[in-house]
């Protein structure tokens, strides 16, 4: 696969599967086993389901989700993307760590940038860097910096 067809594949996923709900793109993206490398240094594997209920799970909580892709550069086996995520906050959340999150009504907006590396023809590894503490804050689980 070319750089740039990675990068199309990249693209299809935020802007057909999270802002539009179309989940084939995710088939298109992610492969069998995917490697996912998280925030905080967690290890952990995708499949093209279990991304598929992360994105269900995500429009669900936030049904008006918009992500608009900043930057997104390819080379070799690689793309890496930065995008920033919209929405309201107005169905449940629940998250491994901080359990059940009742709807907010918040608007929030959140940054993130992923590694992508493909083989095949899809991403079989990432590196995923969310900005947990301003998700989180926005949502008002976490107090304010003073």
């Amino acid at each position: 696969m070319s750089a740039e067809e990675n990068k199309a594949k990249v693209r299809a996923f935020y802007e057909k599967a999270v802002n539009k709900g179309d989940l084939t793109a995710v088939d298109e993206l992610v492969g069998f086993t995917e490697i996912a490398h998280y925030s905080g240094g967690a290890v952990g594997q995708n499949t093209p389901e279990s991304v598929k209920k992360w994105v269900a799970d995500l429009r669900a909580a936030f049904p008006n989700i918009r992500v608009t892709v900043e930057d997104l550069i390819s080379e070799g086996d690689k793309a890496v993307n930065r995008v920033t995520y919209r929405g309201t906050h107005t169905g449940e959340w629940n998250d491994p760590v901080w359990g059940r999150i009742l709807p907010t009504g918040k608007q929030i907006a959140w940054s993130a940038i992923a590694i992508n590396r493909f083989a095949g023809g899809k991403s079989v590894e990432a590196w995923d860097l969310m900005d947990d503490s301003g998700f989180w804050r926005q949502l008002g689980v976490l107090p304010a910096p003073r």
